[in-house]
C-alpha cells in the first residue's frame, strides 16, 4: 500500500521538483525546481531546499535549515553543481549545507545516517561519510573530507581542505587546521592529538587485541626519536598484517605535503583509554 504524500498548502513547490512517496512537507517550506525529495522525507516547517539538491529517503529536516544554497566561494561562476544528502539523516534547526563549486569537484556529498545538530554548517565541495555526528555549530570549511563514524564537537571549526579519518573524535570548541588520522582524538585551538578514540573503537566492536595493536602503531608513528618518514617505514613493516593500523599509515602516507595534527608535547601517547 502506498504511503500518502502530504504537502502543506502554505509551502511552495516549484515546477520540476521531484517529491517521493510518503514525503511530508510541512508549513512554509520552499522546494526549488531542481530538488529531489526522497521517499518518506519530512521537512518539518520553514525549510528551504535550493539548487540541485537530493535528499535521501527517510531523512528528517527541522525548521530554518537551508539546504543547497550557493557556495560561498568567489571562484564559483554560477554553473550547475549539486548537494547530495544520504538516507536516514537528522538535520536539525538552522543547519546549512551548500552546493559544490563549478571550479572544483562540483558536488557536496553527505553519507547515510548523519546527525547534524542545530546550526551546523557544511561548506561547498565537502565529502562527509556515513554515521557522522556534528554537534551544535560544528563547521566545515570548503573541500573537507570527513570519514565514517566521525564525531565533531560543538563550536568546532574545521579548516578548508582538511581530512578527518574514520572514527575520529574532535573535541568541542576546537580549531582543526591539519588532517586528523583515523581513530584519533583531536582537541584544542590549533588542535593536537590526545590519543586514540578508545571508547569509539569499543563501540564499533574492535577487539581488545586490535586496540592494543593500534595503540602500539600510534606510538610508533609518533615516536619523536625518528623522523616521520622513518616511522612510517617502521610501521609499514611491523603492522602490515593489521588493516586497522595500516589505515592510519596509508592516511599519513597519502597526504602529500599537507599538514596534519600530531600529539601534544605534554601528552597524547595513545593511552587515553577513557576519553570519549
Amino acid at each position: 500500500m502506498k504511503i500518502q504524500t502530504v504537502i502543506h498548502p502554505s509551502s511552495v513547490i516549484e515546477a520540476g521538483a521531484q517529491i517521493g512517496e510518503g514525503a511530508r512537507i510541512g508549513p512554509f517550506c520552499y522546494v526549488g525546481p531542481d530538488a529531489v525529495i526522497g521517499d518518506r522525507v519530512e521537512l518539518v516547517s520553514h525549510v528551504s531546499v535550493m539548487g540541485a539538491t537530493t535528499i535521501g529517503a527517510s531523512t528528517k529536516v527541522y525548521p530554518m535549515a537551508i539546504l543547497g544554497g550557493p557556495p560561498q566561494n568567489t571562484k564559483h561562476k554560477g554553473g550547475r553543481t549539486t548537494l547530495v544528502i544520504g538516507e536516514n539523516c537528522a538535520i536539525r534547526e538552522g543547519v546549512t549545507m551548500h552546493l559544490g563549486t563549478d571550479s572544483s569537484r562540483g558536488e557536496t556529498t553527505i553519507g547515510d545516517n548523519g546527525n547534524f545538530l542545530a546550526y551546523a554548517h557544511i561548506a561547498h565541495d565537502c565529502v562527509v561519510g556515513r554515521n557522522a555526528t556534528f554537534a551544535n555549530q560544528a563547521t566545515l570549511g570548503g573541500h573537507c573530507e570527513v570519514g565514517d563514524n566521525v564525531y565533531i564537537g560543538g563550536l568546532t571549526a574545521v579548516h578548508q581542505f582538511v581530512r578527518i579519518g574514520d572514527n575520529a573524535f574532535l573535541g568541542g570548541c576546537s580549531a582543526i587546521v591539519g588532517d586528523v588520522i583515523p581513530y584519533a582524538i583531536a582537541v584544542g585551538n590549533r588542535a593536537s592529538l590526545r590519543g586514540l578514540n578508545i571508547i569509539g573503537l569499543k563501540r564499533a566492536g574492535l577487539p581488545r587485541s586490535e586496540i592494543h595493536l593500534l595503540r602500539k602503531a600510534y606510538n610508533t608513528i609518533f615516536d619523536r626519536s625518528r623522523t616521520v618518514g622513518e616511522n612510517i617505514e617502521f610501521a609499514k613493516a611491523e603492522f602490515a598484517s593489521s588493516p586497522t593500523a595500516m589505515k592510519i599509515v596509508d592516511f599519513i602516507a597519502g597526504r602529500g605535503k599537507r599538514h596534519y595534527a600530531v600529539p601534544s608535547l605534554k601528552g597524547g601517547d595513545g593511552d587515553d583509554t577513557d576519553d570519549d
